[in-house]
């Protein structure tokens, strides 16, 4: 499995990920409490955890090339739920 983090500066991290997380749950396996969520998708995983004023997101793929789509898929739709801080930097680190 390849795995990737990213610490988000945000204060709005628990709105963010409570939005994607109900977005996806039509058509994906999401479980959602309220600071953290996690999305199954065919091939990936994204987790995410909100803390006061950042937002962490791990990403898990079966492969590299999977890890880097899901990576884009999972933070342009953040920034489309940020719109307002949109771009939101993405730092991901490998582990």
């Amino acid at each position: 499995m390849a795995r990737e983090t990213a610490l988000v500066p945000t204060s709005n991290g628990t709105r963010y990920l409570q939005q994607l997380c109900k977005h996806w749950s039509h058509k994906l396996d999401v479980q959602l409490s309220e600071n953290e969520g996690i999305v199954r998708f065919p091939n990936a995983v994204a987790t995410m955890k909100a803390d006061g004023d950042k937002l962490t997101v791990t990403v898990e793929a079966e492969d590299g090339e999977t890890l880097e789509r899901m990576k884009g898929v999972v933070a342009s739709h953040l920034d489309r739920f940020a719109f307002r801080e949109a771009p939101l930097p993405f730092q991901w680190t490998k582990g």
